[in-house]
Formats: structure tokens, C-alpha cells, sequence
């Protein structure tokens, strides 16, 4: 590939190698800036240059979603890795898109503060990633998703306009919430380069109802979970499948932790109540098949019943409406099959079955997605000439 373009910006330019491999297709160069203003001009020169960019983060999630149509430029933000602000007083963090998701937390910690975010999936994971695949762990049912403690952001569109939205604005996008559109977009809509979050104080004290269930009684239990007065900041199922036990954990945190664990361990009548977390609380294997289903919580029932035969491993909330599957053993051999069944059982209940990574070409990755008229012209809104991501997002985009 012609280096000129690039090389003429003053960013660092390497050429690709197998490990910067994007969905099975591997990119001519990596740029690696290490400033918003970098991230600019290496956008400003791909579209002078026609070149299709796939941002990288942590590279934790490249398997997700569609292979890009065309990866020219991989652009990895590894160098943008620094804590901008932490206003401690005002519980505001700001920082740029690089920073892992642990090294974030250790900083906060040191003023007494965290992200409520507990990304996952593998080490590694950095802000912008999190964002960009809008990846919640098990307290999102207390605390929100990342994009409901994102207060402002700040992006690069793909014509190297440096945008801002919410929080301390300088330049915004008019009539756009750039937060919303850009968590979740897989980089379909351009680079995100810095995140401004609200944060809370880490908790005094933090106890964990662990307790088994037939699957039957996971709905009940769980509703009983969701509207109890003791608060519980998350509640957990992690389930082999199968005529197996679910094990059930739920989450209490703050002031009188131990009293109201127990109050909640008495209102289930069995379990017991510890201050450490079960060895896979917050985890799930990001290997190479995962699928994402979400789902009205009073549906639980429905997609418990749904998952039973599958063959397929089961992790995360029913009172978030949000849960993971994978194998627990080898893949299935008709995995598009499986996929399709799971859609024909969920989507009259409200569920949505996502195909977040599988080694199988040909899968239907997102299913029918009812807002994708609109997505489609928030892309020509944001990316005319498809050279961000292109094609790695719902139908194509």
C-alpha cells in the first residue's frame, strides 16, 4: 500500500501483520496517533486517499460483528492511554479512548471512586472498545449501561472533523447526540477518542446471596429480587444447560451489606451469604462462538425453556434482561439452525438473539432489526462515502 498519504501526517505508520487481523481480513497499515489532532489528520488523509479505516482498541472484540467489506487503515488507538481529568469532587472522569478498562479502575480507586462498568470479557478492553460495542457486565441492572454513564464524548468523524457532545462541548454535531449513536456503533460512524463518565463511590461493603434453582423457579425469585427494598446491585445465573441446577448470586452493596444479604437469603429460603464473589462472577470466555440474548425480564421463563436443549451454556441477568451463550462443549453442528430457532422461540416474546462472534460464514449475525431504515441514514448522515467499518454492523452497514 501507498504510504505517502499517511507518513505525510507525522503518525506513526506500520505495516499490517497477522495479528492485526479484523474479521478474517487482514488491513494494509496500522496508524497509530497518539492525539485527537493525529486521529484527524490520519482521517483527513484516508478520505483524501478513498481509504476504508477500522478503529482498534484492546483488538479484544476484532472477531465481532461482519469482516469489514475493505480494511485499508487499522487504526489503533493504543497510544491514547492517558486519564485526562478526574474531577474527584464533582465524581466526572475524563479520559481518552486507549485506557484499559483496569488501568481506569485503578486510578479511580485511588480516590475512593469507580466506573460502574464491569466489563466481561478478556483483559485488555479499553474505554473506547467498551463503548464502541456497548458491553455491560452484571451491574448495569443498578448502575446503567456504558451508555447511560457516558455524560460526553468526544469523536472523529470520517472527513477528520473532531466533534464534541455533552460534557464541557466545544463543537457539537447539531441535532445528534454523539454519545448514543457512537456506543455501539462497532466504528461505523467514526473514531471515538475521549470519554467523559459519571462515576460513584466505591461501595463500603459488598456481600454475595449465592443459592441453586430449578429453572422453573428463576423467574419468580428473580422478580421477588427486582423489586426488594435491600437494593440488590445485580443478580447473576450461571447455567450448563440442560436438566442442571441454575445457580443464582445476587449482589448487595454499601451500607448494612450483611444485613439486608441476609434479609434477601431469608426471603429465598435457602443460600448462603459471603463477601466473595463466585470465581466467574462478571466473566464470560470471549472465545470464538458467543451469542448475546436480550429480553424482557418477565420472559425469563420463556428464554430458559428456549436454551434448555441447545447444548449451550447460559451467563448473566434476568432481572437486566440480558444473558450469554456458549457451548459447553463442542459447537453445534447446525449453528445457523440453532440460531434461527432460538429467534422463532424469542422474538414473539421480545427477545433479540445477537451472534456476537462464530467461526461460520453465512450466519445471520443480527436477525431482522426494525430500526434499520433509520441506521441506515444516520451512516449516509455520518459516513457517505462507507469508509468506516464498512459493512462490519446490522445489514451491512
Amino acid at each position: 500500500m501507498e504510504l505517502d498519504g499517511l507518513e505525510k501526517t507525522g503518525v506513526t505508520v506500520r505495516q499490517a501483520g497477522p495479528d492485526d487481523v479484523v474479521g478474517g481480513v487482514r488491513p494494509g497499515v496500522v496508524a497509530l496517533p497518539e492525539s485527537v489532532e493525529e486521529i484527524s489528520a490520519v482521517l483527513r488523509a484516508c478520505a483524501g486517499a478513498g481509504l476504508a479505516v477500522v478503529p482498534v482498541g484492546g483488538g479484544t472484540k476484532l472477531h465481532w460483528g461482519h469482516p469489514p467489506e475493505r480494511c485499508d487503515v487499522l487504526l489503533d488507538l493504543c497510544c491514547l492511554n492517558e486519564v485526562v481529568e478526574h474531577a474527584a469532587g464533582d465524581l466526572v472522569v475524563k479520559t481518552q479512548a486507549g485506557v484499559t478498562m483496569d488501568a481506569l479502575a485503578d486510578a479511580l480507586a485511588e480516590q475512593g471512586q469507580e466506573l460502574a462498568l464491569d466489563v466481561p470479557f478478556a483483559e485488555g478492553a479499553t474505554v473506547g472498545g467498551t463503548l464502541a460495542a456497548a458491553t455491560a457486565g452484571p451491574r448495569a441492572f443498578r448502575y446503567g449501561t456504558a451508555r447511560d454513564l457516558l455524560i460526553g464524548i468526544t469523536v472523529v468523524l470520517p472527513d477528520g472533523t473532531v466533534a464534541r457532545s455533552g460534557g464541557r462541548v466545544v463543537k457539537n454535531v447539531a441535532g445528534y447526540d454523539l454519545g448514543k449513536l457512537f456506543t455501539g456503533s462497532y466504528g461505523t460512524l467514526g473514531v471515538i477518542a475521549e470519554a467523559t463518565f459519571r462515576l460513584h463511590p466505591l461501595p463500603a461493603d459488598r456481600r454475595y446471596v449465592v443459592t441453586e434453582l430449578v429453572r422453573q423457579q428463576v423467574q419468580e425469585v428473580a422478580a421477588m429480587l427486582a423489586a426488594s427494598q435491600a437494593e440488590p446491585s445485580a443478580v447473576e445465573l450461571d447455567w450448563p444447560g440442560g436438566d442442571a441446577p441454575i445457580t443464582l448470586v445476587v449482589l448487595v452493596e454499601g451500607s448494612a451489606a450483611g444485613q439486608r444479604a441476609e434479609a434477601l437469603r431469608g426471603a429465598m429460603g435457602a443460600g448462603t451469604v459471603t463477601d466473595e464473589a463466585p470465581a466467574w462472577w462478571g466473566l464470560i470466555a470471549d472465545d470464538e462462538l458467543l451469542i448475546e440474548l436480550r429480553f424482557p425480564p418477565a420472559r425469563t421463563s420463556e428464554v430458559l425453556a428456549a436454551v434448555r436443549d441447545t447444548g449451550l451454556s447460559l451467563r448473566g441477568s434476568p432481572v437486566a434482561g440480558r444473558v450469554w451463550l456458549q457451548p459447553t462443549a463442542e459447537p453445534p453442528a447446525d449453528f445457523a439452525g440453532l440460531v434461527s430457532g432460538l429467534r422463532e422461540r424469542l422474538t414473539p416474546v421480545g427477545g433479540r438473539v445477537t451472534v456476537l462472534a462464530a467461526p461460520y460464514e453465512g450466519v445471520d449475525r443480527w436477525g431482522p432489526v426494525s430500526a434499520l431504515p433509520l441506521m441506515r441514514r444516520v451512516k449516509e448522515r455520518f459516513d457517505p462515502e462507507r469508509r468506516m467499518s464498512p459493512g462490519r454492523f446490522i445489514g451491512g452497514i
